[in-house]
């Protein structure tokens, strides 16, 4: 195996030089206070509901958001993403999942409510027709051309069914 000379690596070492280096002042915490950099970690925000965290922080932050806490399955979806770790892609797919979960629940909720919800406004259509015609005319016809292909094959199965 051969190595690499890293003189011939454009860029290799930039961070070399701690004069240079932005970050480096963090890197060596312990040396803040000669420096005149210490300051008091704020008060831990208390909640009051369920706020999930990730499994590399063993604290969560002094504040955090806590306007929609986890429920019912896409809460349950993501109480099982926050159980495994952040450099772990089914992480980010469950979280990604329980989104889309989410927004179902909202859509059920709203009918439960006897409210029929104003789905391409939230989804913004009115915004994509002004800026992206043809994105949303492409994203049309194949929402089209799936639900046509779902209903072909449910009637071909509905068909096969029958006696």
């Amino acid at each position: 195996m051969s190595r690499i000379d890293t003189a011939t690596v454009p860029g290799w070492g930039v961070d070399a030089d701690p004069e240079n280096d932005p970050g480096y002042p963090m890197r060596h915490s312990e040396e803040m206070e000669t420096r005149g950099l210490n300051w008091q970690r704020p008060a831990v925000q208390d909640p009051g509901v369920e706020v999930l965290q990730s499994i590399e922080h063993n604290r969560r932050p002094a504040v955090t958001g806590t306007s929609s806490p986890p429920t019912g399955l896409s809460g349950i979806i993501r109480r099982a993403a926050f159980k495994r770790s952040e450099s772990d892609w089914f992480h980010w797919l469950m979280l990604m999942g329980a989104d889309r979960v989410s927004v179902a629940e909202g859509v059920v909720d709203d009918l439960k409510q006897g409210r029929v919800p104003n789905v391409p406004a939230e989804m913004g259509v009115r915004a994509e027709w002004q800026h992206n015609k043809k994105g949303l005319v492409l994203k049309s016809a194949a929402g089209v051309a799936v639900g046509a292909l779902l209903v072909a094959a449910l009637r071909r199965k509905g068909a096969a069914s029958s006696p």
